[in-house]
């Protein structure tokens, strides 16, 4: 089980995240929807520890995540994998290889680090990785390079990679936010599956209402850091949704869009976290 508890960020005067209690069990899939700007994306980058609350706690299974350091720091980001807008592939390295990073943070110390950039993985990794792209029909691109792929084949294989950690918890910020309807349709379908076959609970950032209710168990919808709705896709109608935020549904997606969320530079490199 996930918890929050009075999670906030602080960014100078700013509050980007304001007291946000949750608790979230394990299994579950949470569509987080608001405009630009309300906190969706700090919010997922404190519970990966990508980003520091500035008070508050993250528990996972009894265990405070906001005190973890060092190996047990890294230990929680493989348990905890992260898929990101702009997919975080390294383009120029083949789709195997991009898949096969995700086992990165298995191998002890600075050596485990470079065989694995040294692209020096056990056959039984590559089978891994082998079964995970065909599970996903993209076993045919494993020795493409990444930057020969569509939008939506490259966040299959960041979801990929992110499953080559075995984690227990998935979190996808904004992940269809730059695809077309038909990809954003196939990365769901696959976020979905994760969800639904392995069991593993899944955080994701949506712009799109009917996205989040088609395919979330529990939606949280968000507001200038706080969280102002936590309840069932049914109960999330176009008339609340009038209540929260004033605006209807079209209008509150056109906003929602306005300022496309952006890299984070610090983690725009090789990543498995």
């Amino acid at each position: 089980m996930l918890e929050l508890q009075g999670l906030t960020r602080r960014f100078g005067a700013v509050t980007a995240v304001d007291d946000v209690r949750l608790v979230i069990p394990d299994g579950q899939m949470v569509g987080v929807i608001g405009r630009s700007g309300a906190g969706k994306s700090t919010l997922l980058r404190m519970i990966n520890r990508l980003t520091e609350p500035s008070e508050g706690h993250i528990l996972y299974g009894g265990q405070d995540v906001t005190a973890l350091r060092g190996a047990a720091l890294r230990r929680w980001r493989t348990d905890c994998a992260m898929i990101f807008q702009q997919f975080n592939l390294v383009q120029r390295l083949d789709v195997l290889t991009n898949v096969l990073v995700g086992r990165l943070n298995h191998r002890p110390g600075v050596m485990g680090t470079l065989t694995s950039l040294l692209k020096m993985f056990t056959a039984e990794e590559r089978a891994m990785a082998i079964r995970v792209l065909d599970r996903f029909d993209l076993a045919d691109t494993a020795l493409q390079r990444a930057d020969t792929l569509s939008g939506g084949q490259q966040q299959r294989v960041a979801i990929c990679r992110a499953l080559l950690q075995e984690p227990k918890v998935m979190l996808a910020d904004e992940p269809i936010a730059s695809l077309d309807p038909r990809n954003a349709k196939v990365v769901m379908d696959a976020l979905r599956q994760v969800n639904r076959e392995d069991g593993i609970t899944v955080l994701t950032n949506l712009h799109h209402l009917d996205t989040a209710r088609q395919y979330c168990d529990r939606i949280v919808a968000m507001q200038a850091g706080r969280v102002v709705f936590d309840g069932t896709p049914a109960e999330l109608t176009s008339q609340r949704v009038r209540d929260i935020y004033g605006v209807s549904e079209d209008e509150f997606e056109d906003s929602a869009e306005e300022a496309p969320a952006r890299p984070h530079p610090a983690r725009t490199r090789l990543a498995v976290a």
